[in-house]
């Protein structure tokens, strides 16, 4: 743990691979989500496992249980470090997914979304959900670990509260970080890497702060080594 994985907001490999190229050196982890999943398929993901990148593949898998089941054997074959399922899907459907998993994969971890960090509690009154954020995020995450799950995606700001419910270890994987000084962008659910690291995240998703930079070696470096120098 204690990933830092680079969200990979591209539309194709080519664009995957001057990016990275200005990277050199580093090979670090990688978050490849749906879009770049969709354009470039398995075989794109096989290859950067192959070039020695720990790989976090973020497809929120949420389907009834016997396909997420599925579904997971076939993630298991290609070799990423981690992947996830969406908690919404429910208790059953995530223990079914992480048996698929196991299948062809003794080693991949599988974690939970609990909510994404565009959602605030407006939302959740919109989707005629009454509970608060913190609430609904919790019950979500120890659905997940009662499930055997390794951990949840979550926002840093909800991480305090996980910590309370679930396992000790329980991972805790936080999109939605921003350096000081730069634009939430879409999300909502905002956290710096200090703050993550002091709430008690594991692992860090970071993507057009490092992606859209000017110089996104330099912005990397500093952002790992933030992450990497912070002592809970």
């Amino acid at each position: 743990m204690e990933q830092l994985y680079i969200a990979l907001d591209f539309q194709s490999a080519d664009q995957v691979e001057r990016f990275l190229e200005k990277l050199a050196p580093h090979r670090p982890a990688l978050k490849v989500g749906m879009e770049l999943y969709y354009a470039e398929g398995p075989a794109f993901v096989r290859h950067l496992v192959r070039q020695g990148h720990d790989v976090f593949l973020d497809l929120k898998v949420h389907d009834i249980p016997e396909t997420a089941r599925r579904t997971m054997r076939v993630i298991g074959q290609l070799g990423v470090e981690l992947t996830n399922v969406h908690a919404a899907g429910g208790k059953a459907m995530m223990e079914a997914a992480l048996a698929g998993l196991r299948e062809t994969s003794p080693k991949t971890r599988l974690i939970a979304v609990t909510q994404l960090t565009s959602t605030d509690q407006d939302m959740l009154t919109d989707l005629m959900i009454p509970h608060a954020m913190d609430e609904v995020v919790a019950h979500y995450a120890r659905e997940a670990d009662q499930a055997g799950l390794d951990g949840v995606v979550c926002s840093a700001l909800d991480t305090t509260h996980i910590k309370a419910t679930c396992r000790s270890g329980f991972q805790l994987v936080t999109p939605g970080i921003r350096p000081n000084g730069t634009d939430a962008n879409d999300q909502k659910r905002i956290a710096t890497v200090t703050d993550a690291r002091r709430n008690g995240a594991t692992d860090l998703v970071i993507g057009r702060a490092i992606t859209q930079a000017k110089d996104p070696k330099v912005v990397y470096e500093g952002l790992l080594s933030e992450w990497k120098g912070i002592k809970q």
